[in-house]
């Protein structure tokens, strides 16, 4: 009778420790206070604008208080031509600023990009007019402008224009006046952005471009250009909701004025809840203009396919 040959089983495996969950969820622990306290901080005004654009509320007039619906919002679409004009302008303001910033501003990077002799000085005095704030640049502008000490009198001097004229009171030169003054701070932050991505394209695809006998203009619009789509999209969608925004400058500069000119949509809030006191219509009117700029900036980025490469 044969014997059947014992198997050896093979030793079994040792346990494996279950790794513990709290190293895994400690950076999210340690993040948990600040981001709750930011929460909150963002959480709280968001949805009390959206409470009280439901609500007439006026301090100064405590017994008109209460419960409107949408009346606030009928009333801003169909019987507020004011919020039509603002916002109007704050379109035509951001369009040409943004347009303007990033044309300046990518010509300064490209610039600023190439090797030169005290490059390093010229990229700080490209770029110091961003560390400037808003109220400071407004205060700058406005000595610029002043009719008596400002640019209007030395114009005056060599025979330009005529002494005491003040660009920022005059409804056919305040626009220009104001897009200048904003275009000194916002050109720097597209030069700044564009440098940056310029800094990481291969030199291996202008060489190669430049030996297929490609000019500096088709290695710009076929090398730097596409290269260039994802910060040009992010830097002009983050502009423009800047610039749409604007309120500082504008405030300083000429308080909305000469007649409304230059009233923004926010400058138009700022006085409805500020100096009227009519808390509910601002926060109707910052809903709104909330909408439409979500609006705006998922059109533009489903447009513009940031992310995506080019086909």
């Amino acid at each position: 009778m044969a014997q059947a040959a014992a198997v050896a089983k093979p030793p079994a495996p040792p346990r494996r420790r279950r790794a513990s969950a709290t190293p895994r969820r400690l950076p999210y622990l340690l993040i948990a206070p600040a981001a709750l306290l930011m929460l909150g901080f963002i959480a709280y005004p968001v949805i009390s604008v959206f409470y009280y654009s439901l609500q007439n509320y006026n301090p100064t007039k405590p017994w008109r208080n209460g419960y409107a619906g949408f009346d606030n919002f009928v009333h801003a679409f169909t019987e507020d031509p004011v919020f039509w004009d603002t916002l109007t302008f704050s379109a035509k303001w951001v369009f040409v600023e943004v347009g303007l910033q990033l044309m300046f501003g990518l010509a300064l990077a490209l610039i600023v990009n190439q090797t030169f002799v005290g490059r390093a000085l010229g990229r700080a005095l490209v770029f110091s007019p961003w560390a400037v704030s808003g109220v400071l640049t407004s205060a700058i502008w406005v000595l610029l402008y002043n009719s008596q000490t400002g640019i209007t009198r030395y114009l005056a001097d060599v025979g330009i224009g005529s002494y005491g004229t003040s660009w920022l009171s005059d409804t056919s030169t305040v626009f220009p006046a104001a897009i200048v003054a904003d275009l000194w701070r916002g050109v720097p932050f597209f030069a700044i952005l564009i440098l940056a991505d310029l800094q990481s394209v291969s030199k291996d695809l202008y060489e190669a471009a430049e030996v297929d006998g490609a000019s500096r203009l088709q290695q710009f619009w076929h090398i730097t250009l596409p290269h260039l789509k994802d910060a040009i999209v992010l830097s002009t969608l983050l502009r423009a909701v800047w610039e749409f925004n604007n309120v500082d400058l504008l405030y300083t500069l000429t308080g909305g004025g000469p007649a409304g000119e230059t009233t923004t949509l926010p400058l138009y809030i700022a006085d409805t809840s500020v100096d009227a006191h009519n808390f509910g219509y601002a926060s109707a009117l910052t809903t709104v203009a909330f909408v439409i700029l979500l609006f705006c900036s998922m059109v533009y980025l489903r447009l513009s396919k940031f992310g995506r490469e080019a086909k």
